[in-house]
C-alpha cells in the first residue's frame, strides 16, 4: 500500500509545538533542551521560548535520505547534556524509534518529547501531541512549498 501523506503547515506546527510546551511546563524546570536535528530544531525553538529555556544543545543522527531509511549515523553528540538528567529531548516525530533508541542510550535520564508519534515509536516517547498511523508520511513545512494541485476528479483515470 502506498504511504498516506499528512501535510503540516507552519501554523499547525507552531500550534502543536506550543501545545507540547503546555504539557511539558509542569514537568520542568529543565536544565536545557536537546534538539534532534534537523526536524527537532524548529519545535525545540518554539518549546524553548514557551518554557523560557535558554540552554539549547543538539544531537544529529542521520537516518533518512529523502523518504528512504538507512542505517543511523551519529553526526554530533549532545556533549553538554551529560546523561540527560534534567534535560528535555525534542524531535518533530518518532517513527520507528530508531533515532529515539540511540538518543535514549546517550541520554538515559532525559525526558523525551515529540510533536508527532507513530505507533512503532510511541513507547519510546514520554510526551507527544498527535499520533498518526504508521503508514503516514508527514510532510513538514520545511519539506514542501505551495503549488497548484489538480482536482481529484481530474486525476482519476477512467
Amino acid at each position: 500500500m502506498p504511504p498516506r501523506y499528512y501535510t503540516v503547515s507552519w501554523d499547525q506546527l507552531h500550534r502543536d509545538s506550543k501545545a507540547l510546551a503546555w504539557r511539558l511546563i509542569e514537568r520542568g524546570p529543565w536544565t536545557g533542551i536537546v534538539a534532534i536535528t534537523r526536524g527537532g530544531l524548529i519545535p525545540a525553538a518554539i518549546v524553548a521560548r514557551e518554557l523560557d529555556c535558554r540552554l539549547i544543545e543538539s544531537v544529529s543522527i542521520v537516518t533518512y535520505d529523502e523518504e528512504k531509511r538507512g542505517e543511523p549515523v551519529v553526526a554530533k553528540h549532545p556533549v553538554a547534556a551529560g546523561d540527560g538528567e534534567g534535560w528535555l529531548v525534542l524531535d518533530d516525530l518518532v517513527d520507528t524509534g530508531t533515532t529515539a533508541r540511540l538518543v535514549r542510550a546517550m541520554l538515559p535520564k532525559a525526558h523525551f518529547a515529540t510533536v508527532y508519534a507513530k505507533p512503532a515509536g510511541k513507547p519510546l516517547v514520554d510526551t507527544f501531541i498527535t499520533e498518526v498511523s504508521q503508514d503516514t508520511w508527514i510532510l513538514f513545512p520545511w519539506d514542501t512549498e505551495a503549488q497548484f494541485i489538480a482536482p481529484i476528479a481530474k486525476s482519476i483515470q477512467k
